[in-house]
């Protein structure tokens, strides 16, 4: 069983933005950060990222950023910037106290 601290070293978030113009998409990253919670942002506007825009809106159905997956889970995924579930997220691999 991995200790927390490992959890975090090997679980996977990935933040999928509208770009650095997007508050919502900021907040998100920033309080990822203050949590200590290690996390990949993918702006999906650019033109390279044209499929991960499509995993979003065609396979998961959001409509808005930013999207936050987390180890490509099907069921652990929420748009909107949610400190709740960051905090809840933070909680369970033990980076806040």
């Amino acid at each position: 069983m991995a200790s927390p601290s490992n959890a975090s070293a090997v679980m996977t978030v990935t933040v999928y933005s509208t770009g650095p113009q997007c508050i919502r998409c900021g907040l998100t990253c920033r309080r990822l950060q203050e949590a200590g919670i290690r996390f990949t942002v993918v702006d999906i506007t650019r033109q390279e990222n044209v499929s991960s825009r499509e995993l979003i809106t065609d396979e998961l159905g959001y409509t808005e950023a930013p999207v936050v997956v987390v180890d490509d889970e099907p069921e652990h995924h929420w748009s909107g910037f949610r400190p709740d579930l960051i905090d809840r997220l933070a909680a369970s691999i033990g980076t806040r106290s």
